[in-house]
């Protein structure tokens, strides 16, 4: 009997099921996070994502203190992972990849991220993949909203995927403009020149003295003006910094200026609900009127075929709805998606979803190969980490 070898190959490529198991850590800023993904056939499964979140330790100082950070990673790093690898029901034997945030963040921070993962990754003999914070965000709008997730690039789902792609990064330390020609290509086209997005939140809710985080908190004073009938008299109006700029770049310090000017003169306001509420209104109003001119700008320069929101502040409704409405209205042939209000904080789905494309590209390289091979003692951490 005779056999055709070359059916044969052809027949085990598509009868053979590639299953791959991600571990991912995420020590950026004040969340200390562990995720276990499996990839099997085009889909991508979160079989954990465990986030333990430092909110009420920074409250106190109205900001995170990156050492105090630190010092919480440390203690909660490993009941973090030990949790996620209960919830996975996976045994370390079968993880494929480790992979951890080594940058851009706080340095102390970073460093409890990467010396767990350096050091499963020597204890579990398993390769390591250091991955950019902002390239997790930015993947965390290929994580769907239902389990089993199609990842779209896989077998099964490719219907948004068209590049390019411009993101608009929004967080608590960036403000960005990135245009993707391709998967892990980047190029950043404007930036904050000072306080990010989600900064500028945080600082002018304590000069309203509303705590802290300010996105949260601010968003919901801003939807009491919203859904309401009143109006101050004396309308509160805040200028919307840079938006007539010819550039892609951003600047929020001035805005929070005249949040601190504006109370100054009217210190007596402050404690009127009203009042407050009504800075919290203008005040978002700016900082999204500013975020989708610049959005738009950058569209009409560029001509992207999708557009991507990202980042921690991302899961502000406001500018959600207003941006997909403006972006619905100008550019209806244009592809829009945000990521699942779960993902858009810090955690290591996100940078598992990276870690995924990132092998996925490199894969076949020898020196790639090698490399992660050997990162358990060669992955540097870097505060400033450029994304490239």
């Amino acid at each position: 009997m005779f056999c055709n070898l070359g059916m044969v190959k052809v027949y085990l490529r598509k009868t053979i099921t590639y299953i791959m198991i991600i571990f991912s850590l995420e020590t950026s800023c004040d969340e200390t996070a562990c995720a276990i993904v499996k990839y099997e056939k085009g889909v991508f499964s979160i079989l954990s994502n465990v986030v333990s979140s430092q909110v009420k330790l920074h409250s106190r100082w109205g900001g995170v203190v990156p050492n105090l950070a630190a010092r919480e990673h440390l203690k909660n790093i490993l009941p973090v992972i030990e949790k996620s690898l209960r919830q996975s029901k996976i045994d370390f034997k079968k993880i494929d990849l480790i992979s951890v945030t080594n940058g851009s963040g706080l340095i102390p921070a970073l460093l409890i991220g990467t010396s767990a993962a350096k050091t499963l990754s020597y204890l579990w003999k398993k390769p390591l993949l250091g991955i950019h914070h902002i390239e997790g965000h930015i993947y965390a709008n290929f994580i769907g909203n239902k389990k089993p997730l199609h990842l779209p690039g896989g077998e099964i789902n490719r219907k948004w995927e068209k590049f390019p792609i411009l993101c608009l990064i929004v967080s608590g330390g960036h403000t960005q403009l990135v245009l993707m020609k391709k998967h892990l290509d980047y190029k950043i086209i404007g930036q904050t020149l000072d306080d990010a997005v989600g900064e500028a939140f945080d600082k002018v809710a304590r000069i309203l003295n509303l705590g802290y985080p300010g996105g949260p908190v601010i968003a919901a004073c801003a939807a009491k003006v919203q859904n309401s009938k009143f109006k101050i008299q004396n309308s509160v109006k805040l200028p919307r910094p840079m938006i007539n700029s010819k550039d892609f770049n951003f600047s929020f310090s001035g805005l929070k200026t005249a949040v601190l000017y504006l109370t100054k003169k009217n210190k007596k306001m402050l404690s009127d609900k009203k009042f407050v509420n009504e800075v919290c209104y203008e005040f978002q109003q700016a900082v999204i009127d500013v975020l989708i001119a610049k959005t738009v700008k950058a569209t009409k320069n560029y001509h992207p075929k999708t557009i991507l929101l990202g980042g921690g502040v991302s899961a502000n409704l406001e500018l959600r709805r207003q941006l997909k409405k403006v972006i619905k209205k100008k550019f209806p042939k244009i592809i829009y998606h945000m990521p699942n209000i779960r993902y858009c904080g810090d955690n290591a789905a996100m940078i598992a979803i990276a870690t995924f494309w990132r092998w996925k590209h490199k894969k076949n390289q020898v020196s790639f190969k090698q490399k992660i091979k050997n990162n358990w003692k060669k992955l540097e951490t870097d505060a400033n980490l450029k994304l490239k």
